[in-house]
């Protein structure tokens, strides 16, 4: 898969496309089945499947302040999206001035002049140009204008559940990470660098992995979890706490892991960490005694969750 930073980049002689266009966070089950229409239909016709995306997320440059939880890291996105047999990857910067591209320069600009589309593949949902003014029927109508057609890739639900960004992370938010890998296709994954805590884990016979994670990552509710350490290719068994660590009195927000049967440096790594159940609540413990012997059975838990 290419990858372009910006519609500029796209080099002389790109002849046409099919392009599907949105941010594409956590690249849900919806995105998939979106991103697989426009690949699908790029094959038929012989033609580049470009998907176009931006960063940072938009709201939080039409809207200071309101960056929403982020599901996948640019870099952990774009894997994903590679997975899907995507030919180009071209992510937009999002500026204040391209956020007042009206829909029609939008559509021109980018759509027609820079990726030569042949089709477009979006949403039901999809909303484009100035203030959202673009919608379906508008891009359609511009289709027909410039030469491209439209086509609707119907939202992906589970009963009555519609699957969406804005979903999965409230389920994470709520520590439903088992309801967020329905919509996923597959565990919620955190990322972040690991550093060096207070040490108090290895204390008490269960050292963790502490991740610093991004600013905006969608952390779980606090609480106990079962899931993986993803480092490189390796997929080792962890149970995780996410919380303030309220029996130390403890103020900071954290995610840590403690990885079964591991013994190694692992400071300065970038790690994964795909939760896979939630075991239980973070709970103040009136002693060390009684917590060790709950952690003792999160480990236990965890590692039948996982054999399975």
């Amino acid at each position: 898969m290419e990858r372009w930073r910006g519609y500029n980049a796209v080099p002389s002689g790109f002849g046409r496309s099919v392009v599907t266009i949105g941010v594409f966070d956590g690249v849900h089950r919806g995105h998939q089945a979106t991103i697989g229409h426009a690949v699908k239909r790029a094959r038929e016709a012989g033609l580049q499947a470009v998907v176009l995306t931006f960063d940072p997320h938009p709201s939080e440059v039409v809207r200071p302040g309101t960056h929403p939880a982020v599901l996948t890291e640019p870099r952990r996105k774009a894997e994903l999206i590679a997975e899907l047999d995507v030919d180009v990857l071209c992510v937009v910067p999002f500026t204040l001035e391209f956020s007042r591209l009206s829909p029609e320069a939008f559509v021109h600009d980018v759509l027609v002049e820079h990726l030569h589309a042949a089709a477009v593949v979006v949403g039901d949902n999809f909303r484009f140009g100035h203030k959202a003014a673009g919608d379906g029927a508008l891009l359609r109508e511009l289709g027909r204008r410039w030469g491209f057609a439209v086509e609707d890739s119907p939202l992906v639900a589970s009963g009555h559940t519609v699957f969406s960004s804005t979903y999965i992370r409230a389920c994470v938010a709520a520590g439903d990470v088992a309801a967020a890998a329905e919509a996923l296709g597959r565990p919620h994954r955190v990322e972040g660098v690991i550093v060096r805590g207070d040490q108090r884990g290895r204390q008490l016979g269960f050292p963790t992995a502490n991740f610093l994670t991004g600013t905006h990552t969608a952390v779980p509710a606090d609480g106990v979890y079962a899931g993986w350490v993803i480092r490189g290719s390796e997929r080792l068994p962890a149970a995780a706490s996410v919380g303030t660590n309220p029996t130390f009195s403890g103020e900071d927000r954290r995610v840590e892991a403690h990885i079964l049967d591991f013994d190694g440096d692992l400071y300065g790594e970038r790690l994964g960490l795909d939760l896979v159940a939630n075991l239980r609540g973070q709970v103040k413990y009136d002693g060390v005694e009684p917590l060790i012997a709950q952690i003792k059975e999160d480990v236990a838990q965890t590692r039948t969750l996982l054999r399975k």
